[in-house]
């Protein structure tokens, strides 16, 4: 790690190079900064706004030396309008409610995140993830955040948790930390359901944005990203729209 330079009294870091999750066989840098005290809320949302990320009290961008493929992007709520295709999956989640939690993690989350991730990331960065890690994750915050949890409400009134998310309230938005979801329900298109219902949500509170975080060019599993149309990246002139947005 490199000694950290400072910008407006905030310190900032660079990893060294390590694999790239994303692409094979490229090396991946950040730039990163703690978030503590009583302007982390203040901070992050200025970050966040600028392409950073959170994971718990870090903040950070990519910082690679040779690729660029990494997008912070965002959906311009107002802007966005159901198609066809979106109301279908509006319509598959009829029986399900937006629950909005307190950030503090539950058995019930936990079991359900296990499940997403043996079934869908068992080789991933937090494939061994434990409940002490999961607790850290969602508790371990100094900003305005929640848990948005989505739940099956049955006819006879009894609910079952079907996915979460980790979503932080900032002035212009909402961001889209981390979400998971039940993967015996793949027929319901949960993920793409929760981004619709931020969105809608966004616009309720009189939103402008909600940061889905980085789009990676060249990723498959990072290209549902581009779906949610107009979407905007963040490049040194400011927000923009996303370059490859209208071939995807």
């Amino acid at each position: 790690m490199t000694k950290p330079f400072e910008h407006s009294r905030t310190e900032f870091y660079l990893t060294s190079p390590s694999p790239c999750p994303y692409l094979h066989g490229r090396k991946e840098r950040k730039v990163f900064s703690f978030l503590s005290g009583p302007a982390a809320p203040q901070l992050n949302a200025l970050l966040t706004q600028r392409g950073f990320r959170r994971s718990q009290n870090i903040v950070y961008l990519p910082a690679c030396d040779t690729c660029s493929a990494c997008k912070p992007v965002r959906v311009v709520a107002e802007d966005f309008s159901l198609g066809k295709s979106w109301q279908r999956i509006r319509n598959k989640n009829r029986d399900v409610i937006r629950v909005n939690a307190a950030p503090e993690a539950t058995s019930e989350q936990f079991s359900i995140l296990r499940a997403y991730l043996d079934a869908r990331h068992a080789d991933g960065g937090m494939s061994d993830m434990t409940v002490l890690d999961y607790t850290s994750m969602i508790e371990q915050t100094s900003v305005d955040t929640l848990v948005l949890e989505y739940r099956q409400v049955s006819e006879d009134g009894e609910d079952r948790l079907l996915g979460c998310c980790l979503t932080d309230r900032l002035p212009d938005g909402l961001s889209m930390v981390y979400s998971f979801f039940d993967p015996d329900e793949d027929l319901r298109s949960l993920g793409t359901h929760m981004i619709l219902d931020h969105i809608s949500y966004a616009k309720e509170l009189g939103l402008q944005h909600v940061y889905l975080g980085y789009w990676v060019d060249g990723s498959a599993k990072m290209d549902y990203k581009a779906r949610f149309k107009p979407l905007e990246e963040w490049t040194s002139n400011g927000w923009q729209p996303l370059q490859n947005n209208s071939r995807r």
